[in-house]
């Protein structure tokens, strides 16, 4: 369909192609494309480069997560802001795109909740943590979006988000960008790619010719046995944006020579959602 929007998430990962996928994207026909970002990679080392020391937060239910305290959330806005997102930006524009570099706070076009205080383990102990700036993401707004895609632009968009109170709120970047092509499906056809540093889902994690070329995911995700190898987190954004009525998601390689392209012609693995009685 000529009107079919294509979302791609990009990691942070070193590994991954950046200047691929921007070429690809920038191939796309004008405004068909949105690019969500995030930068995990470029935070550490700009933190390491600060002394801003880095942890992982995990629930006792076993799920792991940055820990984004004060100066954590200060040291994202630098890195995603101030240094991923402007080569980015720069990468889309030299490739004849229409870039304009986004978070998720202007407009308020991510909104989130966030995480007052919760219990964690930190460092092998059992902690309340209330001052950590991470949260849900609870609505988007895509008319932003909307209206530089109907200009011919390319958005390119980042976490944070914007809070509830008006503060900047760090959140899963694969969440985000299931959360915006499933804003954007409410009104065209969108499909969403998600990027990786791995061909796919594997079925063995160490061993990348185990590619899973199609995989469903039910209604809690985290409960599937092909949930492996780091992949919770895209195969829990993936189910989000299927529920949201995106009509395709593809997990593919991002260290390729066309990473966006191969996804779209079928490289990868296809997620599909598991059908429900209600829905036969």
């Amino acid at each position: 369909m000529t009107d079919e929007i294509t979302v791609v998430k990009c990691g942070g990962g070193l590994s991954l192609d950046h200047e691929a996928i921007c070429r690809d994207l920038a191939a796309l026909p004008a405004g068909r494309a949105v690019l969500v970002h995030g930068g995990a990679a470029e935070l550490d080392l700009l933190a390491g480069r600060l002394g801003v020391p880095q942890r992982r937060l995990t629930t006792p239910s076993g799920s792991s997560s940055r820990y984004t305290d004060p100066a954590t959330l200060e040291v994202l806005l630098m890195a995603l802001a101030g240094k991923v997102k402007p080569a980015l930006v720069a990468s889309l524009a030299r490739h004849g795109a229409r870039p304009v570099g986004l978070t998720g706070m202007d407009a308020r076009l991510v909104t989130a909740k966030r995480t007052a205080t919760h219990r964690a383990v930190l460092s092998g102990r059992k902690v309340v943590i209330r001052d950590d700036h991470s949260g849900r993401i609870r609505t988007v707004d895509p008319s932003l979006l909307v209206t530089l895609l109907d200009a011919g632009c390319l958005p390119a968009v980042s976490p944070p988000a914007i809070g509830e109170d008006g503060e900047a709120v760090n959140v899963d970047a694969d969440r985000a960008a299931a959360a915006i092509a499933g804003a954007l499906a409410r009104s065209r056809p969108v499909r969403l790619v998600l990027l990786t540093a791995a061909p796919g889902v594997l079925r063995d994690p160490a061993d990348e010719s185990s590619l899973m070329p199609e995989i469903t995911v039910s209604e809690e995700p985290s409960g599937d046995a092909a949930i492996m190898g780091g992949m919770t987190a895209k195969l829990q954004a993936a189910h989000d944006a299927l529920v949201a009525g995106v009509g395709t998601v593809v997990i593919a390689d991002g260290r390729v020579a066309h990473p966006v392209r191969d996804a779209l012609a079928g490289a990868g693995t296809t997620v599909k959602r598991v059908a429900t009685v209600g829905s036969l």
